[in-house]
C-alpha cells in the first residue's frame, strides 16, 4: 500500500513550552502517518484550534497556565470527547496529575522530555511517542465511549459498596498475577475494586513510572477492601492484598519454605519494559499449577509468551476481551498464541477468579482439562 494515499493521523499539540512543542512537532512530522495540525500555547487556544483543525488526537500537558490540563480534560470528554495522550512530569504531583487524567479519559501518558533525556535517550522516547499515538486512535469508539470515563468515579463508589463475596481459597498459596499497560490502571481498578479482603494474593506488572507505580498504589489503596501496595523486595505474600511492581524493577515470586515471597529485580527491560510482564510470569512456572494468570488491555505483546508456557504448565489463564479491553494488544497477542484458557469482559473477570480460586485441587483440574 502506498502511504501517500493513506488519511493522516491529525495530531494537536498542546503544551505551553515553545521548546517542548517545537521538539514534539519534529518528532510527529517524522512520521510519514501522523501530521502536527496545529499546535496551543494553553487550553484557551486549544479549544479554538480543535473547532477548527478537528485533530484525530490531542497531546496534553498536564500543567499549563489559564487552565490547568485536568480541567481541560474534563471539559473536553464532556462536550467533545476524543483521544488524548498526558504530558507528563516524573514527580509526585505529575503521577497524581496523570492518574486523575486517566480516569477521566485520557488514553495513555508518556514523560515529558527533558533536555538530558532527550539526548541520552532522544530515539527511546521518539519511538516510544509515535507508538502511543498512533495506539490510540485504534480505540474502538463502539465498545470504549471516552466520555463514559467521566462517571468512572461513581462507579468507583459503586464498586467499593459492592465486594463480590468468597468463601475463601481452597488451595494454600494460590496466586493470581496480572499483566496489563495502556488503559491498565482503569482496567485494574474495576477488577480490584471487587475483591474480598479474603481473596488470594494478586501480583502485578503494570507498564509505569516508578514514582507512577507508588501513587497508584496509594490511590487505588483508598477505594478498595484488599490492602494494595507497592511490593517489596522478600515480601511474603498474603491473601487480602495486592502487590503492584515498581515502575523500575522486575517483578518476580518464588515459592520458599512452603510461602511465597516477591523478588524485585533490577535487570534489563524486557519487551522494552521494565516492569515486564513475561518475566513476571516467567518466575510463576514452578507454582503453574496453583496459579490464574490474567492479561488485561496494553499496548504491545509483553505476556503474551509467558501466558503460553503457564498454560502448557498447569495454569488457569485468562485475557480480557476485545469488546471491553481499550486496546486489545497484550491479550490479543495471547489470544493469537492460544495462551489462554478462556476470555471475559472486564465487568466479569473479578467472579471469575474468586470462583476458580475457591475450587479444591480436583474441582480446579476439572475446570482446567475442559
Amino acid at each position: 500500500m502506498n502511504i501517500t494515499n493513506m488519511k493522516k493521523i491529525k495530531v494537536l499539540i498542546v503544551d505551553d513550552s515553545s521548546v517542548i512543542r517545537s521538539i514534539l512537532t519534529e518528532i510527529i512530522s517524522s512520521d510519514p502517518a501522523l501530521e502536527v495540525v496545529g499546535e496551543a500555547k494553553d487550553p484557551y487556544v486549544a479549544r479554538e484550534q480543535i473547532k477548527k483543525l478537528n485533530p484525530d488526537v490531542i497531546t496534553l500537558d498536564v500543567e499549563m497556565p489559564k487552565m490547568d490540563g485536568i480541567t481541560f480534560l474534563s471539559n473536553l470528554m464532556r462536550l467533545r470527547p476524543m483521544p488524548v495522550i498526558m504530558l507528563s512530569t516524573l514527580t509526585t504531583k505529575g503521577a497524581d496529575i496523570t492518574l486523575e487524567a486517566l480516569e477521566l479519559g485520557a488514553i495513555d501518558f508518556i514523560a515529558k522530555p527533558s533536555f538530558e533525556v532527550l539526548l541520552a535517550n532522544r530515539y527511546a522516547f521518539k519511538d516510544a511517542l509515535l507508538d502511543k499515538l498512533k495506539s490510540a486512535v485504534t480505540v474502538d469508539q463502539k465498545s470504549y465511549q471516552l466520555s463514559s470515563a467521566i462517571s468512572s468515579a461513581k462507579q468507583t463508589k459503586q464498586a467499593e459498596q459492592s465486594t463480590l463475596a468468597f468463601a475463601g481459597c481452597k488451595r494454600a498459596n494460590h496466586l493470581v498475577a496480572i499483566g496489563s499497560s495502556t488503559g491498565g490502571t482503569d482496567a485494574l481498578r474495576q477488577v480490584i475494586t471487587q475483591l474480598p479482603v479474603n481473596c488470594p494474593p494478586v501480583v502485578i506488572a503494570q507498564h509505569i513510572p516508578v514514582k507512577f507505580s507508588e501513587r497508584f498504589a496509594t490511590r487505588l489503596n483508598s477505594h478498595v477492601a484488599v490492602t494494595v501496595q507497592e511490593a517489596r523486595h522478600g515480601q511474603k505474600l498474603k491473601e487480602g492484598n495486592v502487590y503492584i511492581a515498581p515502575g523500575d524493577q522486575h517483578l518476580q515470586v518464588v515459592l520458599k519454605n512452603g510461602s511465597l515471597f516477591s523478588v524485585l529485580e533490577d535487570s534489563e527491560p524486557v519487551n522494552r519494559h521494565k516492569p515486564s510482564v513475561d518475566v513476571l510470569f516467567d518466575s510463576l512456572m514452578p507454582i503453574a499449577s496453583n496459579t490464574q494468570a490474567l492479561l488485561l488491555t496494553g499496548m504491545g505483546q509483553d505476556g503474551a509468551a509467558g501466558m503460553a508456557k503457564l498454560k502448557k504448565h498447569g495454569a488457569r489463564t485468562l485475557i480480557q476481551n476485545k469488546a471491553s479491553s481499550l486496546i486489545w494488544g497484550m491479550p490479543g497477542a495471547a489470544h493469537a498464541l492460544n495462551a489462554h484458557t478462556s476470555e471475559h469482559s472486564l465487568t466479569d473477570i473479578a467472579q471469575e477468579l474468586l470462583a476458580y480460586a475457591a475450587l479444591s485441587r480436583e474441582q480446579m483440574k476439572e475446570v482446567i482439562n475442559g
